[in-house]
């Protein structure tokens, strides 16, 4: 199954890049002391680099802000996902442990200062991929049961009709978030060609980690304008 971008988003963010980790044979449905460890000094680092700073005005966030303003997106009305758990974390409201994939996900964007989603290949309706909106499409947001309208032309994560991450990286759905059972994923590391160094260095500790110290089988890609598309599958 692959995993692409259409050239419709490179039009409006010729910058954009997206470092890749497909993951298989993962047990989520059991703790990691390590990674406990790690989330929590992750937060630490983070707690002690942005004090007395402002977030949003610091620069690792202004790639991520003005990539919201070109796509229409007003950044203090939605902010990024990155943005929003950087500003969580300076405030010193702390994160809680959730499970050991996500517990990993948010460790690894809080030491790098990068957005990191992972996202459950076994709940696809086809190929997933980051395209604009259709009329077609709805999101269901979390914890809700109705699904809802997207914006045409919004930049979405999407799996057929159905949206994954509304406003590139703004929100998350109900539908293929990470749970116990989750055994196959995605990880996606959002970034630009200004930080790109930072998303391989990401990118390679998360691989490192799944394989080495958590016995997963690992693929990683890499998807930029003149590479959109990336096979997911592992053999």
């Amino acid at each position: 199954m692959n995993f692409y971008v259409t050239e419709k988003v490179f039009e409006k963010m010729p910058n954009v890049c997206f470092g890749l980790v497909s993951v298989k044979g993962v047990d989520n449905s059991k703790g990691y002391d390590f990674i406990d460890a790690m989330l929590d000094e992750s937060i630490a680092g983070c707690e002690a680099h942005f004090e007395g700073k402002v977030v949003k005005q610091e620069k690792e966030l202004l790639p991520y802000r003005n990539a919201f303003t070109a796509l229409g997106i007003n950044p203090n009305k939605f902010m990024s996902s990155i943005e929003a758990l950087l500003t969580r974390i300076a405030k010193k409201k702390g994160m809680p442990h959730i499970n050991a994939v996500v517990d990993l996900g948010n460790a690894i964007s809080l030491k790098h200062y990068l957005p990191v989603g992972a996202h459950d290949l076994a709940t696809m309706d086809g190929e997933f991929c980051v395209r604009t909106a259709t009329a077609e499409d709805t999101f269901l947001p979390f914890g809700a049961e109705e699904r809802e309208p997207v914006d045409i032309d919004e930049v979405v994560y999407a799996t057929g009709t159905k949206v994954r991450t509304r406003r590139w990286i703004w929100r998350q759905s109900e539908e293929g978030k990470i749970g116990a059972e989750t055994n196959e994923l995605l990880f996606i590391l959002d970034g630009f060609t200004e930080n790109l160094e930072e998303i391989l260095a990401a990118r390679a500790e998360l691989d490192d980690i799944l394989k080495n110290k958590m016995g997963c089988r690992t693929k990683v890609g890499l998807i930029d304008k003149d590479n959109r598309i990336f096979d997911m599958d592992i053999e």
